[in-house]
């Protein structure tokens, strides 16, 4: 009797150990947040906010500088929090990648999401596929925050199903010119909520000239772009040093917003040219100033 008293008595105690082993992983798991862009909305209400109209075809939308920039604003959110990726949600026609959308989903950390297009450019299906992934997620302990740029009253049901499995949903918006843009039930069932304002998407979105204003001959090539970018950061290095330089390291490929506006800024003036909307450009820009600060560490 006292030999099996002994056993149970030990059985408890590796029991009680793995228990507190297993515990210890948990409390250094990092948490992980996820950004969910509902791109219809984006366009829209940045459009409207920005250029004075919702229509795509009338502006221009640096969906990159805009993604880091949203990635750069949610790692001081969720300051002790690593990013799983953003996913981008969007239509087309037959679910077939424009030309944009492709550009889009190979950027790293996106994944482009597509519901269907119909023949009145209405998206069918997006609300569902960010239902589907907000919840798969949350099930599977796969993120700790999701934040949810949109205004649909459908994404509720969402954010119900991820908020089921732990999940805690932060609700981004766009400012309004006047009134709201985001539907009343989805302000009410989210954890937080968010407004970006004019000054955030403004480097971001531009009205499209009138064609033979800016002419392709006065084009920048992409090698001119990314000479620029690393005149910059050298001065840039110079002017900061080498400590700042660490700070800035781990977090390639982005640069934190107020350092790519600069660069944008200093570039423009460098170039007399305008980089706003020229995604392919601004890609230079920023690869030829993290091959100069990188080939400095």
């Amino acid at each position: 009797m006292n030999d099996d008293l002994a056993a149970l008595h030990t059985r408890i105690d590796h029991t009680n150990e793995l228990l507190q082993r297993m515990l210890a992983e948990v409390a250094k798991t990092p948490s992980t947040h996820a950004i969910f862009v509902d791109a219809g909305y984006l366009y829209a209400a940045a459009g409207r906010l920005v250029a004075g109209t919702e229509d795509r075809r009338a502006f221009d939308l640096d969906a990159e500088g805009l993604i880091d920039a949203l990635i750069d604003r949610a790692r001081t959110i969720f300051a002790d929090s690593r990013l799983l990726r953003v996913y981008w949600y969007d239509g087309a026609r037959r679910r077939i990648h424009t030309a944009e959308q492709q550009t889009i989903a190979e950027l790293p950390d996106v994944k482009v999401r597509l519901g269907n297009l119909n023949a009145n450019n209405q998206q069918k299906g997006v609300d569902s596929l960010i239902r589907s992934d907000l919840e798969s997620l949350a099930r599977h302990r796969a993120i700790s925050d999701a934040a949810l740029l949109g205004g649909d009253e459908d994404l509720v049901s969402a954010v119900e199903a991820a908020q089921g499995y732990g999940a805690r949903v932060h609700l981004w918006g766009i400012e309004a010119p006047e009134g709201r843009n985001q539907a009343e039930p989805l302000l009410w069932e989210v954890d937080s909520q968010r407004t970006f304002d004019l000054d955030f998407f403004k480097p971001y979105v531009s009205r499209r000239t009138a064609p033979g204003h800016e002419t392709t001959a006065n084009r920048p090539t992409r090698e001119d772009v990314r000479f620029v970018g690393a005149q910059i950061a050298a001065k840039w290095l110079a002017a900061r040093g080498r400590d700042t330089l660490m700070e800035l390291l781990p977090g390639h490929p982005y640069l934190p917003g107020s350092v790519d506006q600069d660069l944008l800024v200093e570039a423009e003036g460098l170039l007399q040219y305008s980089l706003r909307g020229q995604a392919d450009l601004r890609r230079a820009l920023r690869d030829g100033f993290w091959e100069h600060l990188r080939a400095q560490y």
